[in-house]
């Protein structure tokens, strides 16, 4: 039986990426997943290629920024579904790239309230559907930069540090009634969030190559598995060896 057959799950920012190769991989572990993204035909798109794989799932549009768009994707879950066992809260931007002295307060705004306040609206919903159910796994998608700085990009590493903090402190508020919430924590990959920037930030990978949206949901579908049962709280970087520099 596949590892996450009979599940359902929901994942943001679905619509290409790490999100998309990361539906793919719960659809093909059995998952019946919630395709959630901003940009909706990309949300169809992925769901088309779960079909195309033999996999179920269906698409909604949501700003995750907003918390009611937030509340009413995990009502759609339980709707469509009927439960919520597996969530993995990826969408996020890059935002405006400044020195913290000129980071414009809109900049500062937006990238907060997309990259976290998102993650805390999710969770609050994801978390009490998944407590009628019994249970769940969560994956908070966090960075590299969660643990580092990086010049011109504070708000975007300030929201992915208070990711960590927050996946943290909902596993240890939950760990009690089989809720486990992890972080995962990619560097650059091969995705549209780094279009244009490839050739100057491979050199940072020690491993000399950037990774691919398949690697990064490989960990996050052991994650959100029973395969790893006796894990919360915990942060996984998955880097190339950005952070052993």
């Amino acid at each position: 039986m596949a590892e996450l057959e009979g599940k359902v799950a929901i994942v943001t920012g679905a619509g290409s990426g790490i999100g998309r190769a990361t539906a793919l991989a719960y659809a093909k572990a059995g998952a019946l997943v919630l395709v959630s993204d901003i940009n909706e035909p990309g949300a169809h798109e992925t769901v088309r290629l779960i079909a195309a794989q033999g996999g179920t799932a269906h698409a909604i549009r949501t700003d995750v920024s907003r918390a009611s768009e937030c509340d009413a994707m995990v009502a759609h879950a339980l709707e469509r579904f009927g439960r919520l066992d597996v969530a993995c809260n990826n969408a996020g931007i890059g935002g405006e790239q400044a020195p913290t002295g000129e980071l414009s307060i809109d900049g500062w705004d937006h990238v907060l309230a997309t990259n976290l306040s998102s993650t805390f609206y999710c969770m609050k919903h994801e978390i009490a559907a998944m407590l009628r159910g019994g249970g769940g796994a969560i994956v908070n998608m966090a960075s590299i930069l969660s643990t580092v700085g990086f010049a011109g990009a504070a708000a975007y590493v300030t929201s992915k540090h208070g990711m960590i903090g927050l996946t943290r402190t909902a596993a240890l508020e939950y760990a009690t009634q089989n809720i486990r919430v992890n972080a995962v924590g990619p560097a650059f990959i091969r995705t549209p969030l780094i279009a244009g920037l490839e050739d100057a930030v491979l050199p940072l990978h020690p491993i000399g190559r950037l990774g691919t949206p398949e690697e990064v949901a490989e960990l996050v579908l052991y994650l959100s598995s029973d395969r790893a049962s006796f894990i919360t709280g915990s942060y996984y970087p998955i880097d190339g060896g950005y952070l052993a520099r």
